[in-house]
């Protein structure tokens, strides 16, 4: 198993930064342009238990797949979970945490997963997913100071 954590403060209010971030339809707003992420199923506008979203996502060489997550867990303004049901990783758990600080929010994420493959995911993992996870998340830590600002 693998983990990336996240931290991120924004100058906006737990409430905000709950209804930017539980709502489905804001993910492609985050997303690196290259993974040209298209969902493929009926968007809500907010999570809860139980949803399954599809997306077609190009992760890794511009390959196409498909990509179906499910919200497994939504405790309102704390935190959610999404754990992936089909696509490119043995296991994925994403937790979703906010915390009111002063001055705005503090968002933390909390990665774990495996790659499928057995010694060739953990040979693709050391030259390449775990970089492309890291650039994925520094890309929507730059989108998401382009759209809220930063604390100061």
């Amino acid at each position: 198993m693998h983990r990336l954590s996240v931290v991120q403060t924004l100058p906006i209010s737990l409430e905000s930064a709950w209804d930017f971030f539980s709502n489905p339809q804001n993910l492609a707003k985050i997303t690196p342009p290259e993974m040209n992420l298209i969902p493929t199923s009926p968007l809500p506008s907010e999570t809860y238990p139980g949803l399954f979203i599809t997306y077609k996502v190009k992760p890794l060489l511009g390959i196409p797949m498909t990509w179906v997550t499910e919200i497994t867990q939504v405790r309102e303004q704390a935190f959610f979970v999404d754990e992936q049901r089909l696509g490119p990783y043995r296991i994925w758990h994403h937790q979703h945490h906010f915390k009111a600080v002063k001055g705005g929010v503090e968002m933390i994420d909390i990665v774990d997963y495996r790659l499928p493959l057995g010694p060739i995911g953990v040979l693709l993992q050391k030259i390449m997913v775990g970089k492309m996870l890291t650039n994925i998340f520094e890309y929507r830590k730059k989108r998401l100071v382009e759209l809220f600002g930063t604390l100061a």
